[in-house]
């Protein structure tokens, strides 16, 4: 890879870390290649800290923590998720990429149409599409629709049961739906 790249503060995603369990330090490492703006907890900054990368901002109250003169805190306010995406909104970041050992969508909705989300967890992306979303896939690669979707239209996939769907040829599957958005998932 070319080291000849210039990136700008903030063309990249930003990486909110909020659990690191089911995850591949493989994957990381992709996540943290164009040196993202680093958002985590205070736990899992232990973990990264540990393995040598460096974290930018801390979602935390402030009570006893030990912090570098670098790294920036945030207050946790109601969650560490609404606090770091509020964050990122207020400081104008486009995207997000979202590492978690639990995801409960509920509290990405109010996001959904404001920053680009990438949720990864385990071995699922997840991310919210608008109607008419189209996408290339290999056959036989499997698609889970997360949301709730009014007149759910699907090309290109066969279901496979309990919201779940595989790809039937290489090509492009679409989804139409009567939503602003909804959740899909697919495995990384």
């Amino acid at each position: 890879m070319s080291s000849h790249h210039i990136v700008r503060e903030k063309q990249e995603p930003a990486l909110l870390v909020l659990g690191l369990d089911n995850f591949s330090d493989e994957m990381l490492g992709q996540l943290l290649e164009w040196s993202p703006t680093l958002i985590t907890t205070p736990l899992t900054a232990e973990q990264i800290n540990s393995q040598g990368i460096k974290v930018d901002i801390i979602i935390a109250d402030g009570a006893g923590l030990n912090l570098q003169s670098d790294v920036r805190l945030i207050p946790a306010a109601n969650t560490p998720i609404k606090a770091a995406l509020d964050f990122l909104l207020a400081n104008d970041y486009k995207a997000v990429n979202i590492v978690t050992d639990n995801v409960t969508l509920n509290e990405f909705i109010p996001y959904a149409d404001k920053i680009n989300l990438v949720i990864f967890s385990g071995s699922q992306k997840i991310y919210p599409v608008t109607p008419g979303f189209s996408k290339w896939k290999p056959a036989g690669e499997l698609i889970e629709i997360l949301s709730v979707a009014d007149s759910l239209e699907v090309t290109g996939l066969e279901p496979m049961g309990n919201k779940s769907y595989r790809t039937i040829l290489d090509g492009f599957f679409t989804l139409r739906f009567d939503a602003s958005f909804l959740f899909i998932a697919e495995d990384i």
